[in-house]
């Protein structure tokens, strides 16, 4: 009967998307988990992939929670509890006892154990420290003591070792007795006696060649490589540039103490990414996701860059109190300032945004300085002059002729067309050498993005449109 079920809900699930399939499927456990059939429950779950188990899990009620974790075997439970967000991982650890949770993290890779002793609080770390084995407590420390965000501290030291004087027999025994509890196996690393790296080999080589093959035969020697303390962007960088699936991480003396594979690589980017937008948005990076975050802290990371802003404007202020008078001949000039530093903001914006994404890619250097400062000059002519003509018609049709704006004449109009052509070829040439010159002196470009642009560029469009008022209308 079971399996008549099983076999009409598979019918019912093809031709449906995954995301849809999966939905159905946490449906059914939690039906499960109403009528408490825990043993069928937890026949699902392993049969889950990990992931979507540990989002299942977090939408249970507190009380519910840890009940149903623990219906888990110890291999999937540590695979799942990988998964799940600090708090989570917080609310399992307070709830099991100190066997399940030493079960747990010997279970769990290195490189998780250190993730979550990273992110949870002072006193859950301390039992997690206890709970773990002396060999596990003392690679966790020893990967805390890599510089944050560098290629150490996001390595595993879970991977398969080979010698070059092995046959490809032996080396495909060794991974299939080791490999199980190895974070990938599909690249294997080859070291010499001391543990100094000499090449890498992979499954596929093993497979495709003879059993009497030695590794040195098959091993490329041309490896690809990171040390301790690179910056895990650049580690990024190298996994987009040749298409790794696992990176070796060096010491000093060449020795191969770990590897990064791709899906640490992936939180990485993700990171990093989220700390541009935000510097982009002008707002300090922070290492929480937003949900978590208190307002207190929300607050601390925002305010510091508004109150600059803020106090910046007064140059914006100053500028126009300067020239009171002069705009008053001319109050109509004074309708198409915000306008004007608008369009300013958002040229440099774009100008800039571009050669960040382009720096951070490596597809720009500080040296190519001046051939992207002649791009960003002839788009910026080329964009500048668009708009102007476009909004030289538009005032003297819409604004004069439609809406009876006796202050918009032809000399106005030409005024703040000319105005926009020479604030546009600003802005654009600022917010692309002020990002560049960020990289030169070692400052990261994104706090050179649009909050810095816009409060320069609203300064000097302001200038601009004065002085280019007084030259063509004679104030």
């Amino acid at each position: 009967m079971l399996e008549e079920l099983e076999k009409e809900q598979e019918q019912q699930d093809e031709g449906l998307d995954y995301d849809t399939i999966v939905e159905k499927q946490t449906d059914r456990l939690a039906e499960l988990l109403d009528r408490r059939d825990m043993k069928e429950l937890q026949r699902r779950m392993e049969e889950l992939n990990e992931f979507d188990v540990a989002e299942f899990l977090s939408e249970i009620d507190d009380n519910r929670m840890p009940m149903v974790f623990r219906l888990l075997s110890k291999e999937t439970a540590a695979d799942v509890f990988a998964n799940f967000d600090p708090p989570e991982q917080e609310r399992i650890i307070n709830a099991i006892t100190d066997s399940e949770l030493a079960g747990i993290i010997d279970e769990l890779y290195v490189d998780d154990a250190v993730d979550i002793v990273g992110e949870l609080p002072a006193n859950v770390v301390k039992r997690v420290m206890r709970a773990a084995t002396p060999q596990t407590r003392n690679l966790i420390n020893q990967y805390l003591r890599y510089p944050e965000n560098s290629a150490g501290s996001i390595m595993t030291a879970e991977f398969v070792d080979l010698k070059k004087y092995m046959s490809v027999k032996e080396s495909i025994a060794r991974i299939r007795r080791i490999g199980e509890d190895r974070e990938t196996i599909y690249v294997c690393f080859v070291i010499s006696a001391d543990r100094k790296l000499e090449g890498i080999v992979t499954v596929k080589d093993l497979l495709l060649a003879d059993d009497d093959t030695i590794i040195e035969d098959l091993m490329d020697r041309n490896v690809i490589f990171a040390s301790t303390t690179e910056d895990q962007e650049s580690v990024s960088e190298k996994f987009a540039d040749y298409d790794l699936m696992a990176l070796p991480v060096v010491d000093n003396e060449g020795r191969l103490v770990g590897i990064v594979t791709v899906d640490d690589v992936m939180d990485v980017m993700e990171q990093e990414a989220t700390e541009d937008i935000e510097k982009l948005a002008g707002m300090l990076p922070s290492d929480k996701p937003y949900s978590r975050t208190s307002i207190i802290e929300i607050w601390k990371n925002r305010i510091p860059w508004l109150m600059f802003l803020m106090l910046s404007a007064t140059f914006t202020s100053m500028i126009l109190t300067s020239f009171e008078d002069m705009l008053a001949v001319q109050a109509g000039l004074v309708a198409f300032i915000p306008m004007l530093m608008g369009t300013g903001g958002n040229s440099g914006a774009q100008a800039s945004t571009a050669v960040i994404r382009a720096l951070s890619l490596g597809d720009i250097e500080p040296k190519d300085a001046l051939s992207v400062m002649w791009r960003e000059l002839r788009v910026a002519f080329l964009c500048g002059l668009a708009l102007a003509m476009v909004n030289f018609v538009k005032m003297l049709v819409l604004d004069g002729m439609i809406l009876h704006n006796d202050a918009v004449t032809v000399q106005v109009a030409a005024t703040v067309s000319s105005s926009i052509l020479f604030i546009v070829l600003f802005a654009k040439s600022v917010g692309a050498l002020l990002p560049i010159l960020a990289e030169k002196i070692g400052v990261d470009p994104a706090v050179m993005a649009n909050p810095l642009i816009s409060t320069v560029t609203d300064a000097v469009s302001l200038l601009i449109y004065i002085y280019v008022a007084k030259l063509i209308l004679h104030i």
